[in-house]
C-alpha cells in the first residue's frame, strides 16, 4: 500500500504518466496524417487564436445544445482543471498542503458531475444520433478518473492514511490511463485532434468573422486531380476527419438524409477516417439510409470511391452541397469540400458524372449555358421591357446579371418584377444581354473544374470590357461564384444580391411601397444566401416594410433547410425514400402562412414543383412590386 508521502507522488506521477501516453497515442495517429499531401500552415497564428476559436467560435456552435454545453464545459473544464492541479502537485509545497488537495478534490467533483452528464445521455438509452461502440466506454472511464481522483485527493487532504486511498489510486489509473489511451482510435480522439484542427484549420477565414465559402482553385497541371485515395487529401484535411467526435448534428441537419437518399455526412467523415486506417474501429452510428455496409481495402493507397470502395457514388451525388452539416459541426470540419474534392476526380479523371448531369455539362462546355439554349434568347422573357444592353452604353450604375433563371417561365416573371421595380426608382442600369454566359456554378459543384475555370476566365474577360460600379443579381448561385469565387480569376467586384439592394432603394426612398395587411408569409432562406453568404436580413426587412406578417418556420436563417436544388442534386437525381422540397415545403405549412417568400431561381422552382402545396411561392421582388402599386 503507498504511503502517505509515495501516495502524494504516486497520483501526480499518474497524470503526467497519462500525459505520457496520450502524447504516443497521438504520435502513432500522426503517422497516418503524414500520408496526406502537403498543405500551408501559419502555425504562429493559428496557436495564437486557439484559445479564441475554441471558447468563442467552437462554443458558439456547441451552445445551439443546451444539454451539449453545459455537458462539455463541465466535463471538459473539471477535467482539464483536475489533470493539471494533480500534475502541478508533483511540486514539494503543493504536494504537500491540505488545502491544496482539496481544490483538487473539488475540481474532480466538477468532473464527476460532467462525466453523470455525459453518461445520461447514453445510459439507459442512448440519444439517438450519437454513435455507441467505443463511445459508450467513455462515461464510465470518465466517472473512474474522477471519482478515484477525489477520494485520492481528499485522503491526501486528510494526511494520506485512508483505506480506501490505494484503491481510489487504483480507480484513477484505470480510468485515467484508459481516457489516454483511447486517444489513438477511441472517443478521446477528437479532443487532441480537435485542437490540432483548430490551428491548423484549412479555412482559418471561418474563424476571421466572414464567410470562407469559396472552392479553391483546382490547378489542372496537376498530376491527379482532385481526391481518389485518403492520400490525395492534404494532412490538414485528414487531420479535420479526425476530430469528429460522432455527435450526429450533421445528420440531423442533412437534408439527403431526411429524404433517405443514400447520404449521411457523420458516416461519410468516419469512412474518410475509416479508409485511411485498416485498425480502425467499425462504425457504430446510424448507417447511410438504403443499409449499404461500406466496404473495400482501406489505407492511404486505398481507394475510396466506387460501388465496391467504401463510398458509393450514390452517396457522392446525393449532397446538395448546402453546407447544413457544415454549419452545424461543433469541430467546424469541411465536409463539402472533401465531397468536391471527391468529385473532382470522379468527373475529371474517370468522367464518372451521373447519366443524366452529362448532357448540362456537355452543353456549358460548348453552348456557354446548361440548357444549350442561345445566349442571345436570355432577354426574352423581357419582351416589351427594352431592356438596356451595356453593349449599347458606355457605363451604367448597375449591371444587372440575369442567371439560368431567365431562360425559366416561372422565374421570368421574378425578374420582370425586378426590372419593373428598378425602373420605379429610376436605378441606371443595363444587362450583358448575349454577352452573359453560365457562371459555371453547376459544372464546378459537379467536379468540372475544367468547365468552370473556362467559363469564370471568359465571363471576366467579358466583363472586364465594360464600365459599371457594381453587380445586382436575384440569383443567389451567381451571387456567389461572382464575388466569392470570380475573384480567383481576376474578377473583382461588389456584388449585391436583388433583395439587399431593393432594401437599399426602399430605406432611401427612391421606392414607395404600401402595405399588404392580413397576409401571413414565411420566408425561405436560400443556402448560397444565407450560409454561403450570411445574408439573413434583408429579404425579412423587406417583408416586414411592406406590412405582411412574417411567420418562421422551425428551420431558418443559417439553419434553414435546402430546398434540394444546389449542388447539382436535380441532374444527379439520386432516388430517395422522399423529395427534398417536400420535406420543405411540409415545414413551410407547419407555420400556417399562405405565402412562401424565397429569393432564388432554383428555390421557386423546387418548391413550386411540389403538387400537393396550399401556399403560393411569390419572389420577394414580386411581393415589393405588388406593395409599390398597392402604395400609388
Amino acid at each position: 500500500m503507498a504511503g502517505p508521502v509515495s501516495l502524494a507522488t504516486v497520483f501526480p506521477g499518474l497524470v503526467w504518466a497519462m500525459a505520457a501516453l496520450a502524447l504516443v497515442q497521438v504520435a502513432r495517429r500522426a503517422t497516418l496524417w503524414r500520408a496526406g499531401a502537403t498543405a500551408p500552415v501559419a502555425w504562429l497564428d493559428g496557436l495564437a487564436k486557439l484559445p479564441r476559436r475554441y471558447l468563442v467560435d467552437v462554443h458558439h456552435v456547441v451552445a445551439r445544445d443546451a444539454y451539449a454545453s453545459r455537458m462539455h464545459a463541465v466535463v471538459a473544464g473539471g477535467l482539464l482543471a483536475a489533470s493539471v492541479l494533480t500534475a502541478l502537485a508533483i511540486l514539494p509545497p503543493l504536494g504537500g498542503s491540505a488545502p491544496y488537495w482539496i481544490l483538487v478534490a473539488l475540481a474532480f467533483g466538477v468532473t464527476a458531475a460532467g462525466s453523470l452528464l455525459v453518461g445520461a445521455r447514453r445510459y439507459p438509452r442512448r440519444t439517438p444520433r450519437l454513435s455507441s461502440g467505443r463511445f459508450q466506454i467513455l462515461p464510465v472511464l470518465l466517472v473512474a478518473y474522477a471519482l478515484g481522483g477525489a477520494v485520492t485527493s481528499l485522503a491526501l487532504a486528510a494526511g494520506g492514511g485512508c483505506l480506501l486511498a490505494p484503491l481510489a489510486l487504483a480507480l484513477a489509473a484505470a480510468g485515467g490511463l484508459g481516457l489516454a489511451f483511447e486517444v489513438r482510435h477511441g472517443p478521446m480522439r477528437h479532443a487532441a485532434a480537435g485542437a490540432l484542427h483548430l490551428v491548423a484549420h484549412p479555412r482559418p477565414g471561418r474563424f476571421e468573422g466572414r464567410p470562407d465559402t469559396a472552392l479553391q482553385p483546382l490547378d489542372l497541371a496537376a498530376p491527379r486531380l482532385g481526391a481518389a485515395i485518403p492520400a490525395d487529401f492534404t494532412w490538414n484535411r485528414l487531420l479535420s476527419y479526425d476530430a469528429c467526435v460522432s455527435c450526429g448534428r450533421c445528420e440531423s441537419a442533412c437534408p439527403a438524409f431526411a429524404a433517405g437518399q443514400p447520404l449521411n455526412p457523420k458516416r461519410l467523415i468516419q469512412d474518410l477516417v475509416a479508409g485511411l486506417s485498416p485498425a480502425e474501429p467499425a462504425y457504430a452510428g446510424t448507417p447511410y439510409p438504403g443499409g449499404r455496409e461500406a466496404a473495400g481495402a482501406r489505407g492511404p493507397l486505398a481507394r475510396l470511391i466506387g460501388p465496391d470502395a467504401r463510398i458509393h457514388p450514390d452517396t457522392l451525388w446525393s449532397c446538395t452541397t448546402c453546407r447544413a452539416c457544415v454549419e452545424e459541426c461543433p469541430m467546424m470540419i469541411e465536409h463539402v469540400d472533401a465531397v468536391v474534392a471527391l468529385r473532382r476526380h470522379e468527373t475529371l479523371e474517370r468522367g464518372a458524372l451521373p447519366e443524366k448531369a452529362v448532357a448540362p455539362v456537355t452543353e456549358l462546355r460548348q453552348a456557354g449555358d446548361p440548357g444549350g439554349r442561345p445566349l442571345r434568347a436570355r432577354t426574352d422573357f423581357a419582351a416589351g421591357l427594352d431592356l438596356p444592353l451595356i453593349a449599347d452604353r458606355e457605363s451604367a450604375d448597375v449591371l444587372l446579371w440575369l442567371g439560368e433563371g431567365a431562360y425559366d417561365l416561372r422565374y421570368g416573371r421574378t425578374l420582370r418584377a425586378l426590372v419593373r421595380l428598378l425602373r420605379e426608382a429610376g436605378v441606371d442600369f443595363a444587362v450583358l444581354g448575349p454577352e452573359e454566359r453560365d457562371t459555371g456554378d453547376l459544372a464546378r459543384r459537379l467536379g468540372d473544374e475544367a468547365t468552370f475555370q473556362d467559363l469564370a476566365r471568359t465571363n471576366a474577360a467579358t466583363l472586364a470590357r465594360h464600365r459599371f460600379r457594381r453587380i445586382v443579381t436575384a440569383d443567389p448561385h451567381a451571387l456567389h461564384a461572382l464575388r466569392n469565387e470570380y475573384p480567383a480569376f481576376g474578377a473583382c467586384y461588389p456584388v449585391v444580391h436583388h433583395t439587399a439592394f431593393l432594401l437599399e432603394l426602399v430605406r432611401d426612398g427612391r421606392l414607395n411601397p404600401g402595405r399588404l395587411p392580413d397576409r401571413a408569409v414565411t420566408y425561405h432562406d436560400p443556402c448560397y444566401l444565407a450560409r454561403y453568404n450570411g445574408e439573413t436580413e434583408a429579404p425579412r426587412a423587406l417583408l416586414d416594410a411592406i406590412g405582411l406578417t412574417r411567420i418562421e418556420m422551425a428551420r431558418s436563417g443559417r439553419r434553414a433547410m435546402c430546398c434540394g436544388g444546389g449542388g447539382g442534386a436535380p441532374v444527379s437525381d439520386v432516388p430517395g425514400e422522399r423529395r427534398i422540397p417536400d420535406l420543405r415545403m411540409a415545414q413551410a405549412a407547419e407555420t400556417g402562412a399562405g405565402t412562401v417568400a424565397v429569393a432564388c431561381p432554383s428555390c421557386t422552382a423546387m418548391l413550386e414543383g411540389v403538387t400537393d402545396r396550399r401556399a403560393e411561392i411569390r419572389d420577394v421582388a414580386e411581393l415589393l412590386l405588388e406593395a409599390v402599386e398597392a402604395g400609388r
